[in-house]
């Protein structure tokens, strides 16, 4: 008994600490997905003013009337933003960062204990 009261501790220990290496390894995902989200707003605000006027200006001097050239590259620009935020947004969801091999190893652990338990009842 004192033994599979050892094995169990050491078990615990082991898949406490694969918890902790999973946890850290899914939040540096989360930091990156941050800056995703981060970058695309950086993003869009610098090239909606910077790019925005002069792709205006090129469309108006094409002969498309400025407010249309300003509506088109104002909704171009939008799906650009749109794009990279929902790609942070989604890289970012509370289920990425749950430690699921972790919970998996609990799982399986748990049974072959459970298992193990009942071999020596028996």
């Amino acid at each position: 008994m004192n033994d599979a009261m050892t094995q169990m501790s050491g078990l615990v220990r082991k898949e406490v600490d694969l918890a902790r290496a999973e946890v850290t390894e899914n939040l540096k995902s989360a930091a990156a997905a941050i800056g995703m989200i981060v970058g695309a707003a950086i993003l869009a605000l610098t090239s909606l003013n910077v790019l925005s006027a002069a792709l205006v200006a090129a469309l108006t001097d094409a002969g498309i009337a400025a407010g249309w050239s300003a509506l088109i590259v104002g909704v171009a620009f939008g799906v650009l933003a749109w794009a990279m935020l929902a790609k942070g947004t989604h890289d970012l969801k509370l289920s990425s960062l749950m430690p699921s091999r972790t919970v998996k190893n609990v799982r399986r652990d748990t049974e072959t204990v459970k298992e193990s338990l009942d071999a020596r009842r028996l």
